[in-house]
């Protein structure tokens, strides 16, 4: 990820004594039923290191092509437009590969075909996170951002309705919430990317929250780190926390994810969710 890409955002005010930054003092708070989280990089560590999977075969893929172009100059090309679709479902970034090879000239896979080829190197780079936690020879504290089950707890003792949408395919988002032990907070439903990609999107899922139980904007509260999530969640005139975390560290602030969520609209900015304390405090959970 590359910070000088996008605007970089002057700091907010900080609550008090903690690391929470609050973008839009004029957030409407403590109206909240229903919380929307995004999954990998929000809750999720398993597959913290996937951009390092998914350019180098795609620029292998560019390099086939032969054009002349050299492996810095695909680099390049292929860095901005994963960077600019992270958030989306994987597809997406595949549909913009398969467009990158035809404007070289070249005849691309189906878009799903390049999504699976990713999915097998990513699974191969997992396969240990993932065998790990289900022998239970790895801690699931240890693969979730800091502070999520006590954050999901508080919510749940609060009688909030918690749904998990993610851009990674379903069948994975399920079975890796189950490992991690934090599928049963998600009452409200966990959804995730299917093959047929139109019949899935976050923006529909929030949708259907706010259709199917009468909701207004500030009743739904939305926690993600990626654009997706947070632009989805504040079109409807929800409230938006941008978790910009550091997946490799698991501590403090990740400075391309927090301007890509200032720019996407966040009221909030947090690294992780060791405050939750002072963070429903304030929004009045």
């Amino acid at each position: 990820m590359d910070p000088s890409r996008f605007p970089t955002f002057p700091p907010g005010r900080f609550l008090p004594g903690t690391s929470i930054e609050i973008i839009h003092e004029d957030l409407e708070r403590g109206r909240f039923r229903f919380v929307l989280f995004d999954f990998d990089g929000t809750l999720s560590l398993i597959r913290a290191g996937w951009q390092g999977v998914m350019v180098p075969m795609m620029v292998e893929v560019l390099q086939e092509l032969g054009t002349g172009e050299t492996e810095e100059e695909l680099r390049a090309v292929v860095v901005e437009f994963v960077d600019r679709l992270t958030g989306k479902q994987t597809i997406y970034q595949m549909i913009q590969l398969a467009e990158e090879v035809a404007k070289r000239g070249g005849t691309p896979q189906d878009p799903l075909v390049y999504k699976h080829q990713y999915l097998d190197r990513l699974m191969e780079k997992i396969r240990d996170r993932r065998e790990g936690l289900r022998s239970g020879a790895l801690d699931p504290q240890d693969w979730l951002v800091p502070g999520s089950i006590p954050l999901l707890r508080a919510l749940q003792e609060r009688g909030m309705t918690m749904y998990l949408a993610s851009g990674t395919d379903l069948v994975y988002v399920q079975e890796e919430a189950e490992l991690l032990g934090i599928a049963g907070y998600f009452t409200g439903g966990i959804y995730g990317a299917l093959d047929d990609y139109r019949k899935f999107s976050k923006a529909l899922i929030i949708e259907n929250i706010l259709t199917t139980h009468h909701l207004q904007g500030p009743e739904l509260l939305v926690f993600g780190d990626g654009y997706v999530e947070i632009e989805n969640g504040k079109a409807v005139g929800g409230v938006a926390v941008g978790v910009a975390s550091n997946e490799e560290a698991r501590s403090g602030i990740n400075a391309w994810k927090r301007n890509r969520l200032i720019q996407a609209g966040a009221d909030l900015i947090i690294p992780d969710f060791r405050e939750h304390g002072p963070l429903l405090r304030f929004l009045e959970c």
